[in-house]
């Protein structure tokens, strides 16, 4: 139930971040489609930094020599 409440927050939080920095107003349906293409493209920005931090950490010398 934690889990899922802190990924909730997640979610809420960054959608919010999302239309307060774009002044986005949610009651208007061309806004809604703006909304959605910024925040898919965030997120797909987030995977893929998420996938590269992943690849480094991977391709790290963990053992001493």
């Amino acid at each position: 139930m934690k889990t899922f409440l802190i990924i909730l927050m997640f979610f809420s939080l960054t959608a919010l971040l999302i239309i307060s920095n774009n002044g986005l107003a949610l009651n208007d349906e061309e806004n809604l489609v703006k909304f959605k293409e910024l925040y898919l493209e965030w997120l797909d920005k987030v995977y893929q930094n998420f996938q590269g931090i992943t690849g480094q950490v991977i391709k790290s010398e963990w053992l001493p020599s």
